[in-house]
C-alpha cells in the first residue's frame, strides 16, 4: 500500500513507520506543525512538537531512505483542539486534548489530505491493534494493556479505522525501544512526553486563565449549602478533586471533601465527601457504534485512559448513548468520554464511545 507516516519525532512513531517499510509498503514520513510557534527545545517529558521534535523525525525517515515533508496544521490544531479544550473548560467540562487530536487531526484533517493525495493509509505510532471482522475493521486493545491507547482511538469512524495502522499494536513499549536501537535510530531513549502538547510547563490553570474569562465564585458544601470558601474560577478544579480546594479547615467528621460539581454559570464549586463522588449512570452523546446497538448489550466501560473500567449495560437510546454501570465509578465528569468494550475475550474490542454530558 501507499502509506503515509505521521512521524511525531518520537520513538513510537518512528518504529511504527520503519515496520510499515519493512514490510514492504511505499512510505512517506510527515511531521505536523501543530503550533505557530514552536519552541526550539524540549525539556525532559514535557510537551512535544517542537522544532526539535521535528528534526529527529527527519533524521528518522532519512535513516530509513524514505521522502519527508513538514506539513502546517498549526490553524487547523489551534481552531479544533486549543479553543475547544478551553471553550469545554469555560462550560465547566472536562475535555481529552488527545482523544480530540486523533479524532480532529491525525484522522480527519490528515487522513482526508492523505487520501486526496492517493494515499491508501495513514500510519502512526499508537498502540492499539487493528482487524477486519466480517467486512468491518474492528478495534482492540494493545498487548501491552499498560500502553494501551484503544479508548482514545475509540472515537474514530469505521471509515477513518479502514484507512489506519498500527503497526506496534501487539508490542510493549521495551520492545519497542529495544527495536529501535537495533535499527540505529537516535530517539530509542527519547522520553515520552506526558504532558498536554501545548501546555508545556504543565500549569494548566495558567494556561486557562490567560485564554478564558474567569469568574470568582463560593465553594459550597453539597450537603448543609455552606459557603467554605472562595475561588477564582471554576478553571482550576475538576471533578474528583481532592488537595488544593482552599478549604480553611477540614469538614465536621474530619473526612476530606471533594469536588462534586462545576456550575459555570454562577461560578460556584459544590464538593462533599467521597461517596458522593460515585457514578453509577453515564449519558453521552455523539455516539460512535462499531457494531449494532438497536438494544441493551453487556460490556466493560471505560471512562479513562488507563484505568476507570467497570462492567456495564449499554444501549443507544434517542441518539444517546446510556451506560448503566454495574460496579460505581468515582471521578466521572461531563467532557470526558466513555467507551464500551465486549466483554467477552478480556474486554479488548470496543464496541462504541461516545462524549459524557451528565452522570447519575
Amino acid at each position: 500500500m501507499k502509506v503515509l507516516a505521521a512521524m511525531s519525532g518520537g520513538v513510537d512513531s518512528a518504529v511504527a513507520a520503519a515496520r510499515a517499510v519493512e514490510a514492504g509498503h511505499d512510505v512517506t514520513g510527515v511531521h505536523l506543525a501543530l503550533s505557530a510557534k514552536p519552541g526550539t527545545l524540549r525539556t525532559g517529558a514535557r510537551g512535544c512538537c517542537t522544532v526539535e521534535d521535528a528534526h529527529d523525525a527527519r533524521r528518522a525517515a532519512d535513516l530509513m531512505g524514505i521522502p519527508f515533508y513538514v506539513w502546517d496544521f498549526a490553524e487547523r490544531f489551534t481552531e479544533d483542539v486549543v479553543e475547544d479544550f478551553v471553550a469545554e473548560y469555560a462550560a465547566g467540562r472536562t475535555p481529552n486534548p488527545c482523544l480530540r487530536c486523533n479524532e480532529r487531526i491525525k484522522f480527519e484533517a490528515l487522513l482526508d489530505k492523505a487520501i486526496a493525495l492517493g494515499f491508501d493509509a495513514v500510519c502512526t505510532g499508537h498502540y492499539a491493534r487493528l482487524q477486519v471482522v466480517g467486512g468491518r475493521p474492528e478495534l482492540r486493545r494493545a498487548a501491552d494493556l499498560g500502553k494501551d491507547q484503544s479508548y482514545v482511538l475509540a472515537s474514530l469512524t469505521a471509515d477513518q479505522l479502514a484507512h489506519a495502522m498500527f503497526p506496534l499494536g501487539d508490542t510493549t513499549k521495551d520492545d519497542v525501544r529495544t527495536e529501535a536501537a537495533a535499527r540505529g535510530l537516535s530517539v530509542a531513549k527519547k522520553p515520552d512526553s506526558h504532558d498536554i502538547c501545548f501546555i508545556p510547563d504543565g500549569d494548566t490553570q495558567k494556561f486557562l486563565a490567560s485564554r478564558m474569562e474567569t469568574k470568582p465564585g463560593l465553594l459550597i458544601d453539597d450537603a448543609t449549602g455552606a459557603v467554605l470558601g472562595r475561588h477564582a474560577g471554576v478553571h482550576e478544579f475538576t471533578i474528583g478533586q481532592r488537595k488544593g480546594l482552599g478549604i480553611d479547615g477540614p469538614a465536621p467528621d474530619g473526612r476530606p471533601r471533594y469536588v462534586l460539581a462545576l456550575e459555570p454559570v454562577s461560578g460556584n464549586v459544590r464538593v462533599g465527601s467521597v461517596e458522593k463522588l460515585a457514578v453509577t449512570g453515564i449519558s453521552a452523546s455523539s455516539p460512535i457504534a462499531h457494531v449494532d446497538l438497536d438494544g441493551p448489550v453487556e460490556c466493560v466501560a471505560q471512562v479513562r485512559a488507563h484505568g476507570g473500567t467497570s462492567p456495564a449495560v449499554a444501549e443507544v437510546v434517542g441518539g444517546v448513548l446510556r451506560v448503566q454501570l454495574r460496579e460505581p465509578l468515582k471521578g466521572v465528569a461531563p467532557g470526558q468520554a466513555v467507551a464500551i468494550y465486549r466483554p467477552d475475550a478480556g474486554g479488548d474490542v470496543v464496541l462504541a464511545s461516545a462524549t459524557i454530558d451528565a452522570t447519575s
